[in-house]
């Protein structure tokens, strides 16, 4: 009967002990690289990188752009990214908030190299810089 109790609470301990590591670990950083529009701009000109607008609905595109995918589906469509996780992708949106989730989400998903254009197609148009519209 000794051996069960012992067992009980060491059990008892161990699975307390392993929540309370799980629950107050800092997480892992989650990387991706800000973009300004001047930058982006000058990226363009020598274009080496996939460019994805997330922007949901669409109210345009900025020059370049080769996919569009919704920031909220940006799982469902892995298939329009590049295979190599590696691979420079640089995603943008109107305000640059549903851009954000599209990085952190791409991060999250193993994709080691993602650019976010920091205030999105505001801030492009805000710099003189002109949108392509359908």
């Amino acid at each position: 009967m000794n051996k069960i109790v012992y067992i009980t609470l060491l059990s008892l301990f161990l699975g307390g002990w392993l929540y309370i590591y799980k629950i107050h670990r800092i997480p892992t950083e989650i990387k991706y690289t800000d973009i300004t529009s001047n930058q982006l701009k000058t990226m363009l000109q020598k274009k080496d990188f996939y460019f994805v607008n997330v922007h949901v609905p669409y109210e345009g595109e900025i020059e370049k752009t080769d996919a569009f995918i919704p920031y909220n589906e940006i799982e469902k469509n892995l298939e329009k990214l590049p295979k190599d996780k590696n691979a420079k992708i640089v995603l943008y949106c109107r305000s640059g908030r549903m851009s954000t989730i599209a990085a952190k989400r791409l991060t999250e998903l193993g994709y080691t190299n993602i650019g976010n254009l920091l205030l999105g197609m505001h801030d492009w148009q805000s710099k003189g810089y002109s949108l392509l519209k359908n």
